[in-house]
């Protein structure tokens, strides 16, 4: 009798997680709390209680490339960033090809969740249900927590003195949609994330003023990177995450600090970071720093205290007539149908090790999927997040001793503390190929492209240097895909397919660079056999 297992939330980690279930023969239920999947990437007009929330204009920060699920490419004409409205299509079109939807219960939200009685001896899991006022309750197996981590909104009222006279309109951007109703507005927007960065940079086009207050400034960084190419299929290779991981700390910062500073001066323009150190995660965004420049938007410090119309910032500027504060001042990481026995959030986090499992537990049959913040897409990290747990589920693979999760946790957090700091909105951030890495290695999914490199060099090299995209993940192991080395080798073509709307000639420069391309090839070849045929010199010849 297969496995039954529980899966929470049909967002993008509740929709891999019962496809990983499928995919080891255990027998998934997936509970949505909403009328449909997507979570986050679903927008709606009207905010949901215990749901993620997006405006209207949300961009994806990751290209499709390295965003997609490892056997399922996005289609060749989607644009390489996608508006949130068409990756909730490409999310359908996911459902829908291996389907999944029939394995989930809408409107069903979940209201507890605590060990079964017997839980020492089968590991299984009581869930309490509720589906339009009648309550219900499983048991299953195994649970997989998928409601990721922006649901809770976090905002920090009390740091800020005179906040309860303020009287003009206060709230989180949670709830912001679009920049109707700004028009004439001055507005006071509180941190520096991609929230706080997006809002700006739309409601200045028809607000009267727009401030951005910061305490630590952060990066910024452009979605078109080195050859117009997208940001993360240039700097998230293989070959650059051996240099970084290689290089000297301080060299290491320098060589950030200065390619950050390529495409503006982060000083010139109140941005730069306080803590200049920290691999902390930019921001990315195309306009803010034209905003900026033309005086749309204005960077301040942290606000000191606020006056019933005005806010006075700790440079002892003052800014009258306020109209709007908004606080983009991230979420709280926060589990409330969890029993406070099985999990409990420290500091903004949740101790797991390798930010799946509860080390404490009995026996291995709660996993979070998708609670983690990478330097990269989520997508991809929660599959393999995914196709570990449920791997342990089965029986195919095995966590160590408790005291080895316990030791692994803590060292995990120092080196997080080192890389991206104690800010809580840093809780729980991971770099992101050598966590794919890991988690890879634990389902034996894990790519060898210097094993590659004798059976399949082109692979290889393109493994090796080109964007680490989580088709390489399926090229080898458990779950392997057919379709894996082809998505690999061609992913350059559909990048510039989505773009190369208009067909040119090359230039002259690029012809004659292919050109000495294919010449200093050929010599190289060339001289390489006339090496080999050249015959030795024998002892008697040099004497």
């Amino acid at each position: 009798m297969a496995k039954r297992v529980a899966v929470i939330g049909a967002g993008v980690s509740g929709l891999t997680s019962i496809k990983c279930c499928l995919e080891e023969d255990l027998e998934p239920t997936c509970f949505e709390q909403s009328s449909d999947i997507g979570g986050l990437w679903r927008f709606t007009e009207k905010i949901e209680e215990r749901r993620a929330s997006i405006y209207n204009s949300v961009i994806t920060n990751t290209s499709k490339e390295m965003m997609c699920f490892s056997d399922f490419p996005m289609p060749e004409h989607f644009p390489v960033f996608l508006h949130h409205s068409k990756f909730l299509e490409y999310l359908r079109l996911y459902a829908d090809h291996f389907n999944l939807l029939k394995y989930i219960r809408f409107y069903t939200a979940v209201i507890h969740i605590e060990k079964a009685q017997d839980y020492s001896t089968t590991g299984q899991w009581t869930v309490v249900t509720e589906k339009n006022g009648k309550q219900e309750c499983f048991t299953f197996d195994a649970v997989m927590i998928c409601t990721g981590h922006q649901i809770e909104a976090y905002t920090p009222l009390e740091s800020f003195p005179g906040l309860e006279t303020f009287k003009g309109n206060i709230f989180h951007s949670r709830n912001y949609k679009s920049s109707e109703g700004f028009e004439g507005k001055t507005v006071v927007i509180i941190g520096m994330g991609n929230s706080a960065a997006d809002i700006a940079v739309e409601t200045c086009r028809k607000a009267k003023k727009v401030f951005i207050s910061t305490r630590g400034g952060t990066w910024v960084m452009s979605r078109v990177y080195d050859n117009g190419y997208p940001w993360d299929t240039i700097f998230q290779t293989r070959f650059n995450n051996v240099i970084r991981n290689s290089l000297p700390w301080l060299l290491l910062r320098w060589l950030t600090e200065k390619k950050m500073n390529q495409w503006f001066n982060h000083e010139n323009y109140g941005l730069v970071p306080q803590n200049r150190s920290l691999m902390k995660e930019p921001v990315f965004n195309d306009d803010l720093p034209s905003r900026i420049l033309y005086g749309a938007v204005i960077v301040k410090p942290l606000v000191k205290e606020f006056t019933e119309s005005s806010a006075i910032f700790e440079d002892g500027t003052v800014e009258e007539n306020v109209d709007v504060i908004i606080f983009a001042t991230g979420y709280t990481v926060a589990f409330p149908f969890l029993d406070k026995s099985v999990i409990e959030v420290e500091n903004n986090r949740v101790p797991l090790y390798k930010h799946v499992f509860p080390p404490h537990l009995e026996k291995p049959t709660l996993a979070f999927i998708g609670l983690i913040q990478p330097l990269g897409p989520i997508m991809p990290t929660a599959e393999l997040q995914a196709r570990w747990a449920t791997r342990i589920f089965k029986g195919l693979s095995s966590l160590p001793p408790e005291s080895t999760m316990v030791t692994d946790t803590i060292i995990r957090n120092e080196k997080r503390i080192k890389w991206f700091g104690t800010s809580r909105s840093q809780s729980i951030q991971t770099d992101f190929i050598t966590y794919l890495d890991e988690l890879a290695a634990e389902s034996g999914s894990k790519p060898n492209p210097f094993m590659l490199l004798l059976k399949d060099p082109r692979l290889a090299l393109t493994i090796f240097f080109g964007p680490c995209s989580p088709f390489q993940f399926r090229l080898m192991g458990p779950g392997r895909w057919a379709g894996a080395r082809n998505a690999i080798l061609t992913q350059r073509d559909r990048i510039v397919k989505a773009t190369k709307t208009r067909v040119v000639e090359k230039s002259l420069d690029q012809n004659l660079f292919g050109f000495l391309k294919i010449f200093g090839f050929l010599v190289l070849l060339a001289a390489v056999f006339l090496s080999l045929r050249q015959p030795s010199s024998s002892p008697s010849d040099e004497q």
